[in-house]
């Protein structure tokens, strides 16, 4: 857990980091653009779903990638041959991105690329269970993965994630058969911390659950446009 308080300077740093996400959100609905958070411990297949959704949305929707990584540019590397803008950012020592990270990859993008001309915008963050959930980055959603290999307890023991989650993928489906795992003990952890969160099954491997996946995200973009939508209307 962060310290949440710093006495020195007398800053709320959760604080601090939420004004931050708020001016991000203003850019990208000012664009257009929806963002999705991925979030999820390393190794649970981040990067292969951000190509798989790549692959098979990019015919439908103008995507780029902000890529976190605490030293390399090895995942950005992989995204960046599905021919979409594909912004790095190398956080040192730190285990998540924060907004202001964030914020400086939306002014590479912006200076780079024609942001008004992107549908989706995925942040894919540091591989953590526990600090990505805490600092908003100014998405519009938030996209737990939790892979089978993980267990059935991450729910119970790392319960922010879950809590803050608006979707969460279940990956590596395809091991069900190898493993020792209660699909059913492991659904109820996660509505014990999050009720109301979708749950989507999932193996890159075999395709199984991508579709619901890819109808999810097309979704999240339609009804972020609703939303953008009537706050225009009202404004006016």
């Amino acid at each position: 857990m962060h310290q949440t308080f710093d006495a020195a300077l007398e800053l709320n740093l959760l604080h601090a980091n939420q004004e931050g996400a708020d001016h991000n959100r203003q850019h990208f609905d000012r664009w257009g653009i929806t963002c999705l958070n991925i979030m999820s411990s390393p190794g649970a297949g981040k990067t292969v779903l951000l190509e798989q959704t790549l692959k098979a949305l990019k015919a439908k929707f103008k995507m780029a990638v902000i890529e976190g990584d605490m030293t390399t540019e090895l995942d950005a590397d992989r995204l960046r041959q599905y021919d979409v803008p594909v912004i790095p950012i190398n956080t040192g020592r730190s285990c998540h991105l924060d907004s202001k990270m964030v914020a400086g990859g939306i002014h590479t993008l912006e200076h780079q690329y024609n942001p008004t001309d992107l549908d989706l915008v995925l942040v894919e963050n540091v591989g953590n269970l526990v600090c990505p959930a805490e600092f908003e980055v100014g998405e519009h959603a938030k996209v737990a993965l939790l892979s089978l290999t993980e267990g059935e307890d991450k729910p119970l023991k790392y319960p922010v994630m879950f809590q803050e989650a608006d979707c969460l993928l279940v990956t590596k489906t395809d091991l069900a058969p190898y493993l020792d795992i209660d699909l059913d003990r492991l659904s109820d952890n996660v509505r014990q911390m999050n009720p109301h969160v979708s749950i989507i099954l999932l193996s890159a491997k075999t395709g199984e659950g991508l579709p619901v996946w890819f109808d999810w995200v097309g979704n999240c973009i339609e009804q972020n446009r609703l939303n953008r939508d009537k706050i225009i209307a009202i404004e006016r």
